[in-house]
């Protein structure tokens, strides 16, 4: 999970809240030091620390309002802090005008390429013409890594490799421009904001003209992310950030709240290595994944992106009746992967986020859905609608039917509980998570099963 330890110990203190008999002073202050540290060790700078907890110690005085109680009331305070926290709103970039033009400025190995791939990939996935232009001059394999990447999205690129002039290289094909709705362009690094990275920026966006010039910064420098925000900001006049790596460091709390108080919102969250792992950054639906809240609207994009309504509201319904079948599960399975990582959409899931899941429960690897294909293949229709009847004596007749293994016909039968088990612990929980957002003043999208 992106920021997995900090959130664990989010989750960890609303469980006492949740769990008190009583919300008085001494719980407050406990609660209170409890996110202290656990935004401390996610390398957030003190200062802004100190003041979320005043906030929090300042809300927890004010009367209760009718209709909710005095720990629901506090769950809801810490919620609303955090994501005034992380920036309050989210801002979106509209393509109202064509082409609007993206250009990506950051240091050295902050993963400026790898971003301009990603964003490429986002915004065909959203039906926009999108082209990339490689201007950094300086890394050798710049050139090859962002053709390579284009080639995979699907999207234009252009470049000059021998050409030592970035402006040149963007003029060179400035014509053939407006044929796109998006043009990326990516830029050079230095190891520091030098004074030659500072007049070649300043050159290359004389003439590209960029809508948007957003900061790629890597998580793993923590607080320095306010130093390079402001630097860049007053450089180029910075009008959003991404946010890289975000996955694996420990530092991600102090990049994420650093760079809302320069006043750069965040745009988007790299979370993965993987082409799809970027994120639009919703402040709210980020903080309800690390509170173990879920974020619906994240998980129904995903799903809009692979398949239809119809097969979504279907496949919805029998999850949560759990009366699904193999055939069932293969498709849901197969479906739920081309929307990334299963652990990662549990987590946007309303009280999913909060359960101790088995890790097999959630790592649907590709091989072995088409193992999975092949024993389905040796099974009668008797047994793919209803796989508790099937014995011993069938799981040895299907492993010899279909090569495989008899471990792997009875783990496929495993995942099958497994799944049934998961739903109906979900099943049981709704009414109280739709209760507890209705409180929180949020709302339930339709065809979600609460």
């Amino acid at each position: 999970m992106v920021l997995g330890k900090l959130g664990d110990s989010l989750k960890e203190t609303l469980s006492k809240i949740t769990s008190s008999v009583f919300v008085d002073e001494k719980l407050i202050n406990e609660l209170v030091k409890d996110i202290q540290r656990a935004l401390l060790q996610s390398d957030t700078n003190v200062q802004l620390v100190f003041d979320l907890s005043k906030n929090i110690k300042e809300r927890a005085k004010e009367k209760t309002p009718a209709g909710i109680t005095k720990r629901e009331q506090l769950v809801k305070i810490v919620y609303e802090e955090l994501t005034n926290f992380l920036g309050k709103g989210a801002r979106e970039i509209k393509l109202e005008k064509k082409p609007l033009q993206i250009m990506l400025v950051g240091l050295f190995g902050s993963g400026k390429t790898t971003t301009a791939g990603k964003l490429a990939k986002y915004y065909k996935k959203r039906g926009y013409k999108v082209a990339v232009i490689q201007t950094d001059t300086w890394r050798p394999a710049a050139y090859e890594q962002l053709k390579q990447l284009a080639s995979q999205v699907g999207v234009d690129f252009y470049g000059i490799k021998e050409e030592k002039d970035p402006v040149n290289i963007y003029l060179s094909v400035e014509k053939k421009l407006p044929d796109y709705d998006l043009v990326i362009v990516d830029t050079a690094g230095r190891d520091a904001l030098s004074e030659e990275l500072i007049a070649e920026l300043n050159a290359l966006n004389e003439a590209v003209k960029a809508d948007e010039r957003l900061l790629v910064i890597s998580a793993d420098i923590g607080q320095a992310a306010q130093k390079q925000a402001q630097a860049f900001h007053d450089t180029c006049n910075v009008t959003g950030v991404i946010v890289t790596k975000l996955e694996g460091t420990a530092k991600g709390g102090g990049a994420l709240s650093a760079c809302a108080v320069t006043n750069s919102p965040i745009m988007f969250i790299g979370i993965g290595e993987k082409i799809d792992d970027l994120e639009m950054f919703h402040p709210q639906r980020f903080v309800g994944r690390l509170l173990g809240m879920g974020d619906i609207e994240s998980l129904l994009e995903k799903a809009r992106e692979v398949m239809s309504e119809d097969t979504a509201k279907d496949m919805q319904e029998k999850f949560l009746k759990g009366d699904f079948n193999l055939i069932d599960l293969y498709e849901q399975m197969k479906s739920l992967k081309k929307m990334g990582s299963f652990g990662k959409l549990m987590e946007m899931i309303p009280g999913m986020g909060q359960l101790k899941l088995p890790k097999e429960a959630l790592d649907i690897q590709e091989g072995k859905l088409e193992k999975w294909k092949f024993a389905m293949d040796s099974m009668t229709r008797e047994e793919l609608e209803d796989p508790d009847i099937i014995s011993s004596e069938r799981v040895d007749r299907v492993s010899s039917g279909s090569g495989l293994a008899v471990s792997e016909i009875r783990e496929l039968l495993k995942q099958y509980r497994q799944s049934k088990k998961m739903m109906k612990m979900f099943k049981g929980g709704d009414k109280d998570i739709s209760k507890m957002m209705k409180r929180m003043g949020g709302k339930m999208p339709k065809g979600m099963g609460f």
